[in-house]
């Protein structure tokens, strides 16, 4: 099978707009260097096209129809012998490429070249739309597993609203109570790269994803410091971990609970830590309280700072939650225990799906 340069296959452009153009109301897509797309009043593009991200955050997306595109979005549109989802499919698996390629300081970004240099397996038309069928379907299954687990996490949410009612209006009467009266709160640690001699995990603000919970601590990154940190630092069970502070302000005041066990971790500057001193709560509860988008923004809303958003203990004491029967909160955390088994077989499904599709990405396209 012969190799040929992509910018002998495509036409390719960038965007013209700036990313404040979007109108989250508007009636076309509008494509920017974030995974998700926004939407916008215009179209200057319309037709099969795939779109690269030019800098920050490198991915691939696939779209058929009018759109719009960001100053520093590639939108490629493949000639006759090439077919579009193959394209996409071939971009997909040679992404990790452009980001080993990509250059600049803190947001790093792509040239033209990196683009129409890159060589594409060409097979004819018939065997490239018989790979896509294929990796199609594998996408088809990964999106169902993915779909599930979704619905696992409406179930909770469901459930939630059901026991407790809206926690910003409150139906229900129940007793408020601040969080400073439930726990306490301490910040993490704060250490430097050029610390060496003791190694110890340490949760940060990378480990959140979109996990509520974290009780197996595999991926939990190491870091060296020169000595071993107070005991207070240590993280307990049922500690809750709060994002203090981050550049993008949707991180700030997301929270987890963590179940470390017997394992010795802490974690970052960047978070801080709830833990409670009364039988009256039930931190399954609480996680599931501060998981509500619309109760975040009511508690949060007022979050300082200019490039980097932060909360901090203070505003966290203040908080005031909606404390129903201890009773009726265990019962919730059994049922939400029951979900989250469901869950994890979902999961488990999901990684094999991703295993799969990743195989048959890298299957089509070798060299």
């Amino acid at each position: 099978m012969i190799n040929v340069k992509l910018g002998e296959l495509m036409n390719i452009k960038t965007g013209k707009l700036d990313v404040n153009a979007e109108n989250p109301n508007g009636r076309y897509p509008f494509f920017t260097c974030s995974k998700n797309h926004t939407y916008i009043d215009d179209y200057a593009f319309d037709g099969e096209s795939i779109l690269v991200a030019g800098n920050g955050d490198l991915n691939v997306k696939y779209y058929n129809g009018k759109f719009n595109a960001y100053q520093r979005t590639y939108v490629i549109q493949p000639k006759d012998n090439l077919f579009g989802k193959y394209l996409y499919y071939f971009l997909d698996n040679y992404i990790y490429k452009l980001r080993e390629q990509a250059i600049g300081g803190v947001i790093k970004y792509i040239k033209l070249g990196n683009l129409t240099d890159a060589e594409i397996p060409l097979p004819p038309l018939a065997e490239q739309k018989a790979i896509v069928a294929k990796l199609d379907k594998a996408q088809e299954i990964l999106r169902y597993n993915e779909e599930i687990i979704a619905k696992y996490d409406a179930l909770t949410q469901s459930l939630f609203l059901e026991m407790f009612g809206d926690p910003v209006k409150n139906e229900k009467g129940w007793e408020k109570v601040k969080l400073g009266d439930l726990g306490d709160f301490k910040n993490g640690l704060n250490y430097t790269k050029s610390e060496n001699g003791i190694t110890l995990k340490v949760l940060g603000v990378g480990d959140f994803k979109n996990y509520w919970k974290i009780d197996n601590l595999e991926n939990l990154s190491f870091v060296e410091m020169n000595i071993m940190p107070n005991k207070d630092f240590a993280l307990q069970n049922e500690d809750l971990i709060f994002v203090r502070s981050n550049g993008n302000k949707d991180l700030v005041g997301r929270c987890l609970v963590i179940y470390p066990k017997e394992e010795t971790i802490s974690y970052s500057g960047f978070c801080i830590r709830f833990r409670k001193n009364t039988s009256r709560l039930n931190v399954i509860y609480l996680v599931q309280l501060l998981q509500r988008t619309e109760f975040k923004k009511h508690i949060f809303k007022n979050g300082r700072g200019a490039n980097i958003q932060n909360i901090n203990q203070e505003l966290l004491n203040n908080v005031e939650i909606q404390l129903p029967t201890i009773q009726l909160q265990n019962q919730f955390a059994e049922r939400v225990a029951a979900i989250e088994v469901q869950k994890q077989l979902a999961q488990e499904s999901l990684a094999k799906s991703q295993e799969l599709f990743q195989s048959l990405l890298k299957e089509s396209f070798k060299n």
